[in-house]
């Protein structure tokens, strides 16, 4: 596995600072054109799925999870998968474990991590878990997948070198747990590696204001998803719940995620890019399952807000990145 440069430490992030590209902002103000393995036998009641505004939603433990998976979601996740490749520069995961060992993703969605993982590691056997059946049924013959819930009690029969989760924010109701439950089914010596964001985003010179309606837009988000238990932003306290579970050497590193092209770095233009075609193409999917049923909004307001947020979204100087958490510790030797 590559070794991650001097620049990804937890300190050089948090003092980089993300040139912008002052060419990007001369020209037009606005962007223009340029710019089947299964271990859980599915029922009828897992397949039954709930369609609603046009989208499609999980059936298993119905509402757990507020967001789309049909295929216009699926598409999204797998194109976000790349982004975060980008972000790292093609490094799925940081954690020092055993590459010939038992690993777990957890809420593998679409199933493109894990499928990589067993192409990366071919040593090793990794099972991917998640509420929705979605994933491909051909795959690497170390691969398999399982429908799960993973905020409940976990019952596997052997523990596990890595466990991996990446991308959960507004998904888990209680996080100390899930850490603790990861770390009570690694072997000793094993890691955990956590990836998640703050889904609010910010920006170095001041740029992202208040009255930008992508922040309005995200802060609804994390109001929503509170009001129905679940954890917003997990990015920033990933490292402390670790800490806690009992976890040793544990290592954060920190990414600036950009939502545009503006860097004037060409490898985060593009992560920039793509993470903010990302961002438009998944607005009716982050909000359709909340704005509606948890604030009450009228699906024509959470259209007509969407509308004022892709036209915000086409400034050149508005500077907005993610911070984009990487966390992983180890379970202490016996």
């Amino acid at each position: 596995m590559p070794s991650p440069s001097p620049e990804r430490t937890p300190s050089a992030q948090a003092e980089n600072i993300i040139e912008v590209d002052a060419d990007h902002e001369q020209a037009d103000s606005t962007y223009g054109d340029d710019d089947e393995s299964f271990t859980t036998s599915l029922t009828s009641s897992v397949m039954a799925y709930k369609f609603e505004y046009g989208r499609r939603f999980h059936a298993y433990k119905e509402g757990s999870y507020r967001f789309p998976n049909d295929e216009e979601e699926q598409d999204r996740l797998d194109m976000f998968h790349e982004v975060c490749k980008m972000l790292t520069e093609g490094v799925i995961a940081f954690a020092p474990f055993n590459k010939e060992g038992r690993i777990l993703d957890l809420g593998t969605g679409t199933g493109i991590w894990a499928i990589e993982a067993g192409d990366e590691w071919p040593a090793s056997t990794v099972l991917g878990n998640d509420l929705s059946p979605i994933q491909p049924r051909w795959t690497p013959p170390n691969v398999k997948f399982e429908v799960d819930d993973i905020e409940s009690d976990w019952a596997y029969s052997a523990p596990f070198d890595f466990i991996h989760s990446r991308y959960l924010v507004c998904s888990i109701s209680n996080w100390p747990r899930l850490v603790r439950q990861a770390f009570s089914n690694l072997k000793p010596g094993g890691y955990a590696e956590f990836q998640d964001w703050n889904i609010v985003p910010t920006s170095d010179d001041g740029s992202a204001t208040e009255d930008n309606k992508i922040i309005q837009l995200q802060k609804l988000v994390v109001e929503a998803t509170q009001k129905i238990g679940k954890e917003p932003v997990p990015g920033p306290k990933l490292k402390n719940w670790m800490e806690e579970a009992g976890y040793v050497n544990v290592t954060e590193r920190v990414f600036k995620m950009p939502l545009g092209m503006w860097p004037k770095d060409q490898r985060l233009k593009k992560t920039g890019a793509c993470s903010l075609m990302s961002y438009l193409d998944g607005l009716e999917a982050m909000t359709y399952g909340l704005l509606p049923t948890v604030l009450g909004w009228k699906i024509e307001e959470v259209q007509v807000l969407l509308a004022e947020v892709r036209k915000e979204a086409r400034r050149k100087d508005v500077h907005m990145y993610y911070d984009c958490h990487f966390v992983y510790g180890q379970k202490p030797e016996e």
